[in-house]
């Protein structure tokens, strides 16, 4: 598979790219290769992970595991490889279910889902597919299942964002790292003590 934009060596980043790198190396235990990806343009990475982070860890009515329903049904949409096995992995940790990323992956509609997350991810993918339809009718069926107007724009902000990170990953010819196919998928190995 070629890949279009080489990733840059860690050593050779700005140091607050490189600090933010070595962290979640550190946490991972490996450096998905979004961040070195973004890392080319050191503006842009900035950029990027601050509204990542402004949208993905703030607290509100969505839940982790929730956030990465929206991104894993919306990145399946816009056929985002990265994307879907990157964040069906952090899903599938969040959710402790192994199954769930693949089914939202496939079809979300039959996954094994509340329908309030289905009401949430119907809002989601239109938003993600036909963002100019979406009238009053979209958000009295969030409201049916308690979503009020901030939570419609949590999860329109988390569809449109993954939108452009969808689409940058399709632009780069940006793949998986190893790491993320298992993940979740298998109990974790206990330390020994």
């Amino acid at each position: 598979m070629h890949d279009r934009y080489p990733m840059p060596e860690i050593a050779d980043l700005p140091e607050d790219v490189r600090d933010t790198i070595l962290a979640v190396q550190d946490k991972a235990g490996f450096v998905p290769n979004v961040f070195l990806k973004f890392a080319r343009r050191p503006a842009e990475f900035r950029a990027f992970f601050a509204y990542h982070d402004a949208l993905m860890l703030r607290e509100n009515k969505l839940s982790k595991a929730e956030k990465e329903m929206i991104v894993v049904a919306t990145s399946a949409a816009n056929q985002c490889l990265y994307c879907v096995v990157a964040h069906g992995a952090i899903l599938r940790v969040y959710a402790k279910n192994p199954r769930v990323a693949d089914q939202l992956a496939t079809n979300y509609a039959k996954a094994e889902i509340t329908p309030r997350q289905r009401a949430m991810l119907d809002f989601a993918l239109t938003v993600a597919t036909d963002s100019a339809s979406i009238g009053e009718a979209d958000y009295a069926a969030l409201r049916e299942h308690g979503f009020d107007d901030e939570d419609a724009w949590d999860i329109g902000a988390i569809a449109a964002f993954f939108a452009l990170s969808n689409r940058m990953a399709n632009v780069s010819s940006m793949h998986p790292n190893e790491e993320f196919y298992l993940l979740g998928r298998l109990p974790r190995e206990k330390k020994a003590s």
